[in-house]
């Protein structure tokens, strides 16, 4: 399988290609991670045997990954309505489940290429089948090191930018080496870990967050040390694998200890999904934690992040949840999302029509291209309509 896949790889490599915006979909995407592009025909670029565009992606019940997958389905109803392609929308509850559906797409042998959201990294045995069948396929939003580098593009939110976004708001709210900072981690991915390396590069003086709604630039107004980045992010995470659920336990858990911990009267949470915050909130208004905790924690100035760009959050901000925004008033002295649409799922498939139909294409195999972010709290979630899913 290893020469397979390297003999794929060449043969993918061997072509040049061409670049471009979206149609419709989300918010244009922004920028290719190296920057270095070359023509080729639209004749030279490797399609798979058919006409179909199979977008491979999670079940549509609830929550970011489940809007994602609905946002996908509207967008290849629309691609087959309109004639120049199939579009077929397959949802899966697992990586594992999305391998079986490759070994369905390649025996069909009707796919001109392929919009695969890997649902966990055990999907990527099935990215790997599709590069030894030849059959070119864009990674969407986790993106899985190794097949990466045969995609014909990567495609997901800046998730660096997201973390230097919540490092940047966190420090103006008075976070500094020696505050106590609890991280509410989405899973062990590399979504999770790009927005913990931008995260700590912001305050390291490495990476700038560029806010897209202000269009303002903004540097660390400390430079930390590693040492000192290290001493924060210590103590108090949890890998929720983007439960709200296991988030709430975890906090559960560990508030009555976390509540004695600042010296400075600020306690910081760097949460990664707006649903385990909305689960922080829940666990508020709830009587799982004794009255002690809570009052130690109304006492503390508590600056909690979020990501994602869920209506119910944005109601909570803009005090229009009648159960949550008294709670959130309460208890957090600032709370913020990093927009975060998935939305931007049809912006990936828009990215596949125009590489099969022959648009402009300046991405080479391997390369990277981020939907932009920005900071969205109370003073412009009525802004931005967020997700309901």
């Amino acid at each position: 399988m290893r020469k397979m896949l390297a003999g794929a790889f060449g043969l993918l490599l061997a072509f040049a290609l061409t670049a471009c915006g979206t149609s419709g979909g989300g918010s244009t995407p922004t920028t290719s991670d190296t920057g270095s592009s070359s023509t080729a025909t639209t004749n030279d670029r490797p399609k798979g045997p058919g006409n179909t565009i199979y977008v491979l992606g999670p079940t549509p019940d609830h929550g970011w990954t489940a809007q994602a997958g609905a946002y996908a389905q509207q967008k290849v109803d629309d691609i087959t309505a309109q004639g120049q392609f199939k579009a077929q929308y397959m949802a899966a509850s697992s990586g594992d489940a999305q391998n079986d559906l490759v070994s369905t797409i390649i025996a069909n042998g009707d796919a001109a290429g392929v919009v695969f959201m890997a649902l966990d990294d055990s999907a990527k045995s099935g990215q790997e089948a599709l590069i030894a069948a030849n059959i070119p396929f864009i990674s969407f939003d986790r993106i899985i090191t190794g097949p990466d580098a045969s995609a014909i593009l990567n495609y997901s939110g800046d998730n660096w930018a997201v973390g230097a976004g919540i490092a940047y708001w966190l420090q103006k709210n008075g976070m500094k080496p020696g505050s106590t900072l609890v991280t509410l981690i989405g899973d062990n991915g590399t979504v999770s870990q790009r927005r913990q390396e931008g995260f700590e590069q912001f305050l390291l003086g490495t990476r700038t967050y560029q806010d897209q709604a202000t269009g303002q630039t903004y540097s660390t107004s400390e430079t930390w040390t590693q040492d000192q980045i290290n001493t924060l992010t210590a103590n108090y995470k949890v890998v929720c694998n983007w439960s709200a659920d296991t988030g709430s336990q975890y906090l559960e858990q560990s508030l009555p200890d976390i509540v004695k911990s600042p010296t400075d009267g600020n306690l910081y949470v760097f949460s990664m999904d707006d649903g385990m915050t909305l689960g922080f909130l829940n666990l508020l208004q709830g009587n799982a934690l004794d009255s002690a905790t809570k009052q130690a924690l109304q006492n503390l100035n508590v600056y909690t992040s979020a990501v994602g760009g869920m209506q119910q959050l944005y109601d909570v901000m803009l005090g229009n949840d009648t159960a949550l925004s008294p709670i959130a008033d309460q208890y957090f002295d600032g709370l913020m999302s990093m927009s975060f649409t998935p939305k931007m799922m049809q912006s990936a498939i828009d990215y596949m029509v125009t590489y099969l139909s022959g648009g402009d294409w300046t991405f080479k195999v391997g390369d990277g291209a981020y939907e932009p972010t920005f900071i969205v709290d109370k003073t412009n979630a009525a802004q931005y309509p967020g997700f309901t899913g």
